[in-house]
């Protein structure tokens, strides 16, 4: 049973002859009679009768047009409906970002898609990085704003990076080793060698964190493979209070480092650029995954509030 056959008894019905409806189809008569019959016959019964008034429907027939006019309908809605979704005048998006690129990106992006597409739904979910991956292999996002890992380790995951935020160094003002961190040129800060780090103690955030995973990654490439950790914590504001304070040294990225609270400013020191202290904000999606239109034009607003430009 097929959208054509549903529209061929309907329209038949309605102009109550086989050659008013072969006309209105544009189609050949015996070719539209041919059709009817085996739809009848598939049916096992018959939708007609022949009357001195042209064709009536019999019961079988009012069920099968019944049927048929509320599918067609449905039918042409869905058609509007995709129409407008093509044309953003409707839709709905589910993005995952994470808590702090929510407050960097969102307030940037949002009044403006909110201009052009004020009809389409937004549904935001924040959570940590590991968290959206999950989600999107779910199939509960369309994508996510996140931060890429240093190994791709979900392979149906396909990371469009947008944006490099190096490490630095989160330090009490009064810690001795500010002293021997030195100016250099192309860093925002003087810089420290992270090796000089080995004996201190460090405030981690927890494993399942893209900032630990780059934190351990750094620390393993300047030898220090168990560093002895005096906090685990779950946010990294937190821990760089608690750096200003002098109970710790913590790695944050640039970015985040410098929304931190007025109260306690630690000392911030860069990292040498061998140590490969860095992440990538990155748009997220499932590879070969469909976006539409409304998920593109988010994305290229996302890509324009950080001067990334659009990616093929």
């Amino acid at each position: 049973m097929t959208s054509k056959e549903l529209l061929y008894v309907k329209t038949v019905a309605d102009e109550k002859s086989i050659s008013q409806a072969a006309k209105k189809l544009f189609i050949a008569q015996p070719s539209l009679s041919q059709s009817l019959q085996r739809i009848e016959e598939t049916l096992g019964t018959q939708l007609f009768n022949r009357t001195s008034s042209g064709l009536a429907l019999t019961f079988a027939g009012e069920r099968y047009y019944h049927m048929a006019s509320q599918i067609l309908k449905m039918y042409e809605d869905f058609e509007i409906e995709i129409s407008d979704i093509n044309n953003l005048k409707t839709g709905r998006i589910h993005l995952g970002i994470t808590n702090h690129l929510g407050t960097l990106t969102l307030s940037k992006v949002l009044p403006r898609f909110r201009d052009i597409c004020s009809h389409v739904e937004l549904l935001i979910s924040e959570e940590n990085s590991a968290t959206l991956e999950q989600l999107l292999l779910s199939g509960e996002l369309d994508f996510s704003i996140m931060h890429a890992p240093k190994v791709n380790n979900q392979p149906l995951i396909h990371y469009d990076n947008m944006k490099k935020d190096p490490f630095v160094i989160a330090i009490s003002p009064n810690h001795p080793l500010v002293k021997k961190a030195k100016k250099e040129p192309d860093y925002p800060y003087p810089v420290l060698d992270i090796k000089l780090l080995k004996n201190e103690t460090f405030l981690m955030l927890h494993k399942q964190q893209r900032i630990r995973q780059v934190t351990d990654s750094v620390l393993a490439k300047a030898g220090i493979t168990q560093p002895k950790i005096g906090l685990t914590l779950r946010n990294y504001e937190t821990a760089q209070l608690l750096a200003a304070q002098g109970l710790g040294v913590t790695l944050v990225p640039l970015q985040y480092s410098q929304i931190a609270p007025n109260e306690y400013l630690p000392t911030i020191l860069s990292i040498d650029k061998k140590y490969d202290a860095s992440w990538d904000m990155c748009i997220a999606t499932l590879k070969n995954s469909f976006l539409s239109k409304a998920d593109q034009l988010f994305i290229r607003m996302v890509k324009e509030a950080f001067d990334c430009g659009s990616s093929d």
